[in-house]
């Protein structure tokens, strides 16, 4: 399945015009999702922060303030012409590489991973632009390769997806690494690779993951959260806990869901990781099966705008891009809710634009921008 590019026809001002006219589709859930978020982050944290003698709005008022930098990052990518974007691709890829090589030997450690930059009082986790880094190039790479792929240029774009990979294996984050195969494999597809090439990829992935394995590279708190999902047994100590409160907590809102404050998992803070990875049972507890409806709708209605970018995109290299942020939104909005649902192991991924945490909010909102520039310079609009 090969995308390609549309030819480039002479334009009116008022067709450039309209073209340019931002995508409140896509726009629209993005603000609703932060505000909501907003409000959800509120309700897992404020709890939490009172037994421990802080201010109830500390968490929120600090993730109101991604919130803001992340919508002006929106913004100010939405203004990148693919021109420009794909001159600054390489440049971007590299310094994520530095990123997390600084990452490795200066970075700070925290719960058994080393994932974070300390500059002053922020934490700044390069693996979250590293995902959409990694896209970027591999849209410079698969748009130069032509409609087919040759094996050539799969290896070419393994080994560009390989190196980031490895330096986040080596924090560990292997849920990063699953969003990288992930959104490397459809972004491959799309451009042209054959299900003989696919097929081998995923035979070289499953060799490569039981030798790993089998030679003692995976952490064991790692094991212990596929192995406690696969058993469904354990103790209030073990991997199994956080997706058994998890599961309580989004069954006891019904359809309507309890209120905001009138969830006792969440006002009595036995859901570890509430406001960051497990925000979902926030939803659920409070909103019910209704509000959890709506928040995926919300998704669904993001992602279909992507894909209508992608279809739309003038050249080859933006509709890849668009692709790339689509399958990574899909990738995460998936794993996340099937974890706390109980349907996956945790693997750490949080929820985009729900979720606390000012880099992965502000990265989310990077791809979404980049790919709102792709709906906005669609063609018959020239490209910068």
């Amino acid at each position: 399945m090969a995308l390609t590019a549309r030819r480039t026809e002479p334009v009116t001002i008022l067709q450039r015009e309209r073209a340019l006219r931002p995508d409140m589709f896509l726009i629209l859930p993005y603000l609703a999702l932060a505000a909501l978020g907003i409000v959800m982050v509120y309700t897992a944290s404020a709890p939490r922060n009172e037994l421990l003698g802080l201010d109830p709005a500390s968490t929120v008022r600090r993730h109101i303030v991604f919130v803001l930098i992340g919508f002006a990052v929106f913004i100010a990518s939405s203004l990148i012409g693919g021109r420009t974007l794909r001159s600054l691709s390489i440049p971007f890829y590299m310094g994520s590489l530095l990123a997390l090589g600084i990452v490795l030997r200066w970075g700070r450690e925290l719960k058994g991973a080393q994932r974070w930059i300390q500059i002053g009082p922020l934490q700044l986790q390069p693996s979250e632009f590293a995902k959409v880094a990694v896209i970027l190039a591999l849209a410079v790479l698969l748009a130069n390769a032509g409609n087919t792929l040759r094996w050539f240029h799969i290896g070419r774009a393994v080994l560009l997806v390989g190196a980031p990979a490895i330096l986040i294996f080596l924090q560990p984050d292997l849920g990063t690494m699953l969003v990288f195969a992930f959104a490397s494999v459809v972004m491959m597809f799309v451009a042209g690779t054959t299900l003989r090439q696919l097929a081998f990829i995923g035979l070289a992935a499953v060799v490569m993951a039981v030798a790993l394995f089998q030679v003692g590279a995976i952490e064991e708190y790692q094991i212990a959260r596929v192995t406690s999902f696969l058993d469904g047994a354990g103790d209030e100590e073990d991997a199994d806990y956080n997706q058994r409160q998890s599961e309580i907590a989004i069954g006891s809102g019904g359809f309507f869901g309890k209120g905001l404050f009138g969830g006792t998992q969440t006002n009595l803070s036995f859901v570890p990781e509430q406001s960051s990875d497990f925000i979902f049972t926030a939803v659920g507890e409070q909103l019910g099966f209704v509000g959890g409806s709506i928040v995926l709708g919300l998704y669904v209605m993001i992602v279909w705008r992507l894909l209508v970018a992608a279809i739309n995109g003038r050249e080859r290299f933006s509709q890849l891009v668009a692709i790339g942020i689509a399958s990574l939104l899909v990738f995460h909005v998936f794993v996340n809710v099937g974890m706390t649902l109980r349907l996956l192991p945790v693997t750490g991924l949080p929820l985009p634009f729900l979720s606390a945490g000012g880099t992965f909010f502000i990265a989310m909102s990077l791809a979404l921008g980049l790919a709102h520039s792709v709906w906005m310079r669609r063609s018959p609009v020239p490209d910068e």
